[in-house]
């Protein structure tokens, strides 16, 4: 019993498309290895065994950890993990650290300023003034009361 010429058309069309999916065989690609990637659990471990032998101790108590850069921007840990060796000369600080603008910090970081800083707080005195000036100049254009030529009371009457 031979098959039907469109069944046999079919079976060919359906072997022609599959023809290109064998999983094993003469010719096929071999199958690449999948690498694990390693957690980043045991990079934690090998840090604070590399820490412990360098001989750092845990500092308790600090609430925020600013670390000032040179274009001006500011490194700002809040409530961070903060580890020290002196011996060492070895800080380690752990938390998540914010880029901030040193205006965005500003009243309360003053005491932390040193004289590296102080031409970035020039900088930020001379344009608030700037701003200041420039928004009082507006205040005073919104002061003034326009001269009306015109009364009103007489229209009204109309």
């Amino acid at each position: 019993m031979a098959p039907s010429a469109e069944v046999a058309a079919a079976r060919a069309k359906l072997a022609a498309r599959f023809d290109a999916v064998r999983t094993g065989g003469k010719g096929t690609a071999r199958r690449t290895k999948l690498t694990k990637h390693a957690s980043t659990g045991a990079d934690d471990k090998q840090l604070q065994a590399q820490l412990k032998r360098l001989g750092v101790n845990s500092i308790p108590g600090i609430e925020e950890v600013n670390m000032f850069q040179e274009d001006g921007s500011v490194l700002h840990f809040s409530a961070p993990k903060v580890q020290a060796s002196v011996a060492a000369n070895t800080y380690v600080i752990q938390g998540h650290g914010e880029t901030k603008g040193l205006e965005e910090l500003l009243p309360g970081i003053i005491n932390q300023l040193g004289p590296d800083n102080l031409a970035n707080l020039k900088r930020i005195a001379e344009s608030f003034s700037a701003s200041q000036s420039a928004s009082a100049g507006k205040a005073d254009e919104a002061d003034d009361i326009p001269d009306i030529g015109e009364n009103f009371e007489e229209v009204s009457k109309q």
